[in-house]
């Protein structure tokens, strides 16, 4: 009996005291008094009922809330929420009850005293603004509570956002003082957002560069949805469009994830030939983004908000981890770029975090992504800075070289008109030598090659000798570039170019390049037997050479056709080199990666490419 009697008493001081816990008792000097500890709520079924059928509900359907905020996440369902206020002074208190959460869609207040309702207030982001009890961003109701009075409260919420209803009991002089505090906090992240926008926007007029556009839109973006989001911007930009107030949410947030892909491609020059994942990647943000930017137009909020909010967490995601792989990569501009998204992805993630009641509403987690987006303007704004800073002294440093490669060329040139003719002569010879070099693999070029065959075949004629030539193709190079992209394929025309100048070393032979990936060599005094041990080690030696890519050893293989003969004509030049290009498309018939000499009874065969 004992312990029964032990176990009801235990019972009843637990209700006693969350009874207790669900009144707020209204001290004297109470200025400031958070509800959320002293607040019952009940998940309605239906959206019909009544005030009157909700005072009448039994105390068991109530559930105590007893955590310093009330958030229920993203949930449709009406929810009523209650407290009693007591005043147990000699004096009328004048106060006013705020709920910070400015985006719920209906909002309902009963003043009730001794089971009657005194007064309603009905408000929320989908009445007009001017309908508000008080004109402010946050729902805000006057209470009186009379002297040794009791008041009951009764909220009905209802939204397709989150669900979040962080109630504050003020004084009306000390709510003044802390709503000036928060609307200096405002006006300081606005006015860099504004100050950042309009800086940006004259420096695109005058440069015309499309990164800072989008810089220019993200900075946009960002103010914007923030500001639908704590409901400065149905206040102050469109008091009247309420259905404008849910949708520019997902607009402007879906924006600033657009705006902010673009200027990364753009100021981190994201480029498909090197980058290709990343560049589908954010490729695929954008798309995305745009697309819900679009919807947002014609569908509602409640379809579009976790889409939207899921979108933003990666995007921010891949921009900050695509940063520090160019920051580790050794990109300088990369730095600040992912300082930025630091403080942008830890705001936005504190955010959703709150959002999905993971973390509790508070001034903290509600003006997170403020302080980091305003970190995230400023360092994107000062990189934006750096990088036309550095542009402008790399253009101001090629203009001051090329000046005094211009001063420089005018003195020497004056020099040089004074000096003797062996010596001008001398110079011209280098300028003939630098002519016909070819620029990528520094072989003789095409028009050299051209006079030393007609001078070569002319002298082989007079004398009697021997003339061999060479010409040398890269197998399947056209798909060689197409998979490898032309900064390897000119690699593998240098690699190429090397073994031939390993090869061809006496002083009166030649290598040039003649074309593309055609190389051509003139072996003059060279019979065909030995023009074809020259070409067996060139080929040789091309398919033995390691040629990386990336992480990968591929094998070059080259096709040779050979030709060889003792002219009897000195105009049969283009007949002799019209053989050996049949005796390489013999090569090339052959399967590649041999060697082939021209004979009488060889019939040309047509070009199979690379």
């Amino acid at each position: 009996m004992k312990i029964r009697a032990l176990i009801a008493l235990l019972f009843l001081l637990q209700v006693t005291s969350v009874a207790l816990a669900s009144e707020v008792l209204l001290e004297p000097a109470t200025q400031r008094l958070p509800l959320g500890h002293h607040t019952h709520y009940w998940k309605s079924g239906s959206t019909g009922a009544t005030i009157h059928e909700v005072m009448n509900l039994p105390s068991a359907q109530w559930t105590y809330n007893g955590q310093s905020g009330l958030s229920f996440g993203y949930d449709s369902t009406p929810y009523w929420i209650r407290t009693t206020v007591r005043n147990p002074a000699q004096d009328r208190r004048e106060m006013v009850l705020e709920l910070s959460y400015p985006v719920l869609d209906d909002v309902e207040l009963y003043l009730v005293t001794n089971g009657e309702v005194i007064e309603t207030f009905r408000t929320g982001d989908k009445r007009h603004f001017a309908e508000r009890p008080i004109h402010h961003r946050n729902f805000l109701f006057p209470v009186t509570l009379p002297p040794l009075s009791e008041l009951d409260l009764y909220l009905r919420v209802q939204s397709t956002s989150a669900l979040q209803v962080p109630l504050t009991l003020w004084s009306q002089t000390a709510f003044d003082v802390t709503d000036q505090s928060r609307m200096l906090f405002q006006g300081i992240y606005y006015g860099i957002a504004l100050v950042m926008f309009l800086y940006n926007f004259f420096v695109y007029l005058a440069v015309s560069e499309r990164r800072f556009l989008y810089y220019v839109g993200y900075s946009a973006c960002m103010p914007l949805f923030l500001a639908s989001l704590h409901g400065l911007a149905y206040q102050y930009l469109w008091p009247d469009a309420s259905w404008w107030n849910d949708q520019a949410i997902i607009f402007f947030l879906n924006g600033t994830v657009c705006f902010g892909c673009l200027f990364t491609m753009h100021f981190l020059s994201v480029k498909p030939q090197l980058q290709l994942r990343a560049y589908r990647s954010i490729q695929a943000l954008i798309i995305l983004s745009a697309l819900l930017v679009l919807l947002s137009l014609f569908v509602p909020y409640r379809l579009l908000i976790s889409p939207t909010v899921v979108l933003a967490f990666i995007g921010c995601v891949v921009l900050f981890c695509y940063g520090l792989y160019r920051w580790w990569s050794g990109d300088p501009g990369a730095r600040l770029y992912s300082l930025a998204w630091a403080c942008m992805l830890l705001g936005g993630i504190t955010l959703a975090l709150s959002k999905f009641t993971v973390l509790p509403q508070n001034f903290f987690t509600e003006n997170a992504t403020q302080v980091g987006s305003a970190f995230a303007i400023i360092l994107f704004s000062i990189a934006l800075a750096d990088r036309l800073n550095k542009d402008k002294r790399a253009l101001f440093l090629a203009q001051q070289k090329a000046f005094d490669v211009q001063v420089e060329a005018n003195n020497l040139l004056e020099t040089r008109v004074h000096e003797r003719t062996s010596q001008l002569a001398e110079l011209n010879q280098r300028l003939l030598e630098i002519s016909a070099t070819d620029t990528l693999t520094l072989l003789k070029n095409r028009g050299y090659f051209d006079r030393a065959f007609r001078s070569s075949f002319v002298e082989a004629f007079r004398y009697a000798r021997p003339l061999s030539l060479l010409i040398v193709d890269i197998d399947h190079f056209k798909r060689f570039n197409d998979e490898h992209g032309h900064l390897v394929g000119d690699d593998c025309i240098k690699m190429v170019a090397a073994c031939l100048r390993e090869i061809v070393t006496r002083p009166q032979d030649l290598a040039a390049r003649y074309g593309g990936e055609e190389f051509v060599v003139l072996l003059p005094d060279t019979p065909l037997e030995g023009a074809m041990k020259v070409a067996e080690k060139i080929r040789e030696q091309i398919e033995q050479s390691d040629f990386r890519v990336s992480s990968r050893t591929l094998t070059v293989t080259v096709s040779i056709g050979v030709n060889s003969m003792t002219p009897t004509a000195p105009g049969d030049s283009l007949t002799f080199f019209a053989e050996a290009d049949k005796a390489l498309y013999e090569a090339k018939a052959r399967g590649r990666n041999c060697v082939v000499a021209w004979q009488e009874q060889d019939l040309p065969h047509p070009p199979t490419g690379g």
